[in-house]
């Protein structure tokens, strides 16, 4: 039985629901028709050039991203930036984009979870949970949304075998981070990709460390011995949402052929 991008797009979203994802977001739909028939999907975190050739290549006619291709409006296609020439290339091609983005940072399961889970995390909670309401198989009801979680290493451990140990379980080349606590490590709060705004949530739950993707230089001050904060690379903290993807389409369609991007789309060098 085929399956549409339609169908793809329903699993999708009953599993992050679009009402979860924030304000300034544009996840969902990026390029393309919904009743077209997927001959194959290609889960990435970015939309590139190079990961739309490879689509092209495996045969692939659905992307599935985490950060929105169009996340700013455009208001021209032509070949001036990145962006207007993988709209115009996706349609060309006649592939379909589908982003799941903060809706995906923002549910149970989603992208903290997975880095959570890499971390060896136990009895992991959302660091601020909310409801949200959501229309589901034409039915109203509410479903729990947060933008950070917090769980406990099974043991508790010093800062460095601790940031050692993030540094091992995410291939980080450099991982950013401000004084050793002198204090054992077992309470961790985490938002991936720019999250440093849940840092004050963290504090107030008493964390022993929060790890993000990104912060600016002036949130490290005030908070030596207070709380351990290790910087992981955007790129870094959500490489794996591809497993998310991966979970949700073969559970729902096992005869799509699904796939990982094999590019790394890290725009961030590291000499």
């Amino acid at each position: 039985m085929s399956v549409r991008v339609r169908e793809v797009i329903d699993a999708l979203e009953r599993f992050a629901p679009l009402p979860l994802q924030e304000s300034y977001d544009n996840a969902g739909l990026q390029v393309g028709l919904t009743e077209t028939e997927v001959s194959g999907a290609l889960l990435c975190l970015d939309v590139t050039e190079e990961v739309i050739s490879e689509a092209v290549e495996l045969g692939c006619n659905l992307i599935v991203s985490h950060h929105p291709l169009l996340f700013r409006g455009v208001k021209c296609l032509s070949d001036q930036d990145v962006v207007q020439r993988c709209v115009r290339m996706a349609v060309r091609e006649d592939i379909a984009i589908y982003s799941a983005h903060t809706n995906l940072d923002n549910c149970m399961d989603g992208v903290n979870f997975v880095i959570a889970e890499r971390l060896g995390l136990v009895d992991v909670e959302m660091l601020a949970p909310r409801r949200v309401a959501v229309s589901m198989d034409g039915r109203e009801h509410t479903v729990l949304s947060g933008s950070g979680v917090m769980g406990y290493l099974p043991e508790a451990e010093d800062s460095l075998a601790f940031l050692q140990r993030v540094k091992q379980a995410f291939s980080i080349e450099c991982l950013m981070h401000n004084e050793l606590l002198s204090r054992p490590i077992q309470c961790v709060a985490l938002c991936g990709g720019a999250g440093d705004f849940m840092l004050d949530e963290a504090i107030r739950h008493r964390a022993d460390a929060f790890l993000t993707g990104e912060m600016g230089y002036h949130r490290f001050f005030g908070h030596e011995q207070e709380i351990q904060i290790a910087i992981m690379g955007h790129y870094q903290s959500e490489q794996f949402t591809t497993e998310i993807f991966a979970s949700v389409l073969g559970e729902n369609f096992p005869r799509v052929p699904v796939f990982k991007t094999t590019l790394s789309t890290n725009p961030i060098k590291y000499l």
